[in-house]
C-alpha cells in the first residue's frame, strides 16, 4: 500500500503529527511524509491512502493546504482513500467563554479539509481527527503523539 502524508505546519506541531503518523506500524510499507510546499500533482499518482493535515488557522486550515486542494484535479483525487487531521486548541483551554463560542462556532481546518476531498470524489475512510496543542505555538499535549499513531493504526482500505 502506497501512502502519502501531507501536511503544513507553522509552529512545527502538526509536522510532528504527521511524523508520527508516518511512523505507524500499519503503514510502514510505503509511507512517504512530505510537507504541502514539497508536493506536485504528479507525487499523487498510484498513492492508495493519501493523508493531509494541517493547523487550524481562523478556522480553516493553512494557505498551503487550501491552495494544494483547489488546484487538485477530480481525476487525481477520485476514488483515492483519505482521511484528514487538524492540530487545534481543545475548546475547554479557550477562555474567555465568548471565544469558546465563536471556535465551536467557526470550526476546525480538518472538517473543511475533509469536505473539500469528498466534493473531489475522494473515499473518506475515517472521521476527520482533531490533536491538540496547549495554546497556538505549542506544544502538543501529552500523549499526542502516541495517539496520532494509534489513530493510524485504525486506518484501513
Amino acid at each position: 500500500m502506497k501512502t502519502l502524508i501531507i501536511y503544513d505546519s507553522v509552529f512545527g506541531n502538526t509536522e510532528k503529527i504527521a511524523s508520527a503518523i508516518g511512523s505507524a506500524q500499519s503503514l510502514q510499507k510505503d509511507v512517504t511524509v512530505k510537507r504541502v510546499s514539497e508536493i506536485e500533482m504528479k507525487d499523487l499518482k498510484g498513492v492508495d491512502l493519501l493523508l493531509i493535515g494541517s493547523p487550524t488557522r481562523g478556522f480553516r486550515p493553512t494557505e498551503g493546504i487550501t491552495a494544494f486542494l483547489k488546484k487538485m484535479l477530480s481525476e487525481i483525487i477520485r476514488g483515492v482513500h483519505t482521511a484528514v487531521f487538524d492540530t487545534r486548541i481543545p475548546s475547554e483551554l479557550i477562555k474567555p467563554a465568548f471565544f469558546r463560542a465563536i471556535v465551536k462556532k467557526g470550526g476546525y481546518a480538518a472538517p473543511v479539509i475533509a469536505k473539500e476531498l469528498e466534493a473531489k470524489g475522494a473515499k473518506l475512510i475515517a472521521d476527520p481527527q482533531g490533536f491538540f496543542v496547549i495554546n497556538s505555538e505549542g506544544p502538543l499535549q501529552e500523549g499526542e503523539l502516541e495517539r496520532a499513531v494509534t489513530w493510524a493504526n485504525t486506518l484501513k482500505i
